[in-house]
């Protein structure tokens, strides 16, 4: 046996498989492309799932350091008209849904991937075939398939959770208010001076009313079973009804308004530091902190 000889034929073996199992990846790739771009009718997710082939695949090739125009320039087009048939998708969607709305006498503003019904925001995501409701930026439901009923039973599940929740805004702030002034409290005791201008991270009073609304049984027995929960987009939706009052509590018999501080973009950009308040369906502003004066 010529053990020079067999280990230079190894070794180009060696060198040449990779690049053949990277060509041979992009051929097929191509011909799964090709199948679908043939097609009459462009079919926006079976060439979703065809494209990230198509790329991984070319991404292969330019590892192996063959550079391939034409498998680029076919990458690129075949991209451009996925693209373009999720729009598709997406548009056909919203006119549907929109008709069915129109149909129960309710209007639907906007334009995918965002749609407005009322003050509730749905964005659409029609790459994972989902959709999402939202008010102002916090979701209500979970990523939902695209489903003509199913989104508009989520609609008016949240729309009566939300929108017509009863509105208690004197007893929300005179519970906000203790929650900001038991904050105060602590903070004062503990630093042996009040916090500047008497503000308060408003997440963190969010989550000291949640826990003042606590009731025995949860004290004497803490789990998720005797937990009372206040979700945050109902303390939203309180925020915007105690703004649109005035927001003004009596306390002893003097009244204090609630004022909320428009929050930093460091702030902004955490959900665990501030919290965006709606004037609009898409209009409003991110808060970080509050205070009563």
């Amino acid at each position: 046996m010529n053990d020079e000889l067999l280990q230079a034929v190894q070794a180009g073996q060696a060198e040449t498989d990779p690049k053949f199992k990277a060509l041979k990846a992009a051929s097929s790739a191509l011909t799964a492309a090709s199948r679908l771009a043939a097609q009459e009718k462009l079919d926006a997710l079976p060439m979703q799932k065809a494209l990230a082939k198509l790329q991984q695949a070319a991404e292969l090739v330019k590892a192996m350091g063959l550079e391939d125009a034409a498998l680029d320039r076919a990458t690129t087009a075949f991209g451009e008209a996925t693209q373009a048939a999720l729009d598709a998708l997406a548009f056909q969607f919203a006119r549907d849904l929109k008709e069915s709305f129109e149909a129960r006498g309710q209007e639907v503003e906007g334009r995918p991937p965002t749609l407005v019904v009322d003050q509730l925001v749905l964005q659409i995501d029609s790459g994972a075939r989902k959709a999402q409701w939202f008010y102002g930026k916090e979701a209500l439901t979970k990523p939902l398939p695209l489903s003509l009923s199913g989104i508009i039973k989520a609609y008016d599940q949240q729309r009566k959770a939300i929108l017509e929740r009863k509105d208690e805004t004197p007893a929300f702030l005179a519970d906000l208010y203790n929650a900001w002034n038991d904050l105060m409290t602590e903070k004062t005791e503990k630093a042996g001076r009040r916090p500047a201008q008497n503000r308060i991270n408003l997440v963190e009073t969010y989550a000291k009313l949640v826990l003042n609304r606590q009731v025995a049984r949860f004290w004497n027995a803490p789990s998720r079973s005797t937990f009372k929960d206040y979700e945050r987009p109902f303390f939203v939706r309180d925020l915007v009804l105690a703004n649109d009052a005035g927001g003004t509590v009596q306390v002893d018999g003097k009244a204090y308004r609630l004022r909320l501080g428009t929050a930093t973009k460091s702030q902004a950009d955490s959900a665990a530091r501030s919290v965006w308040v709606p004037s609009s369906a898409l209009g409003g502003d991110f808060y970080g902190d509050i205070t009563f004066e």
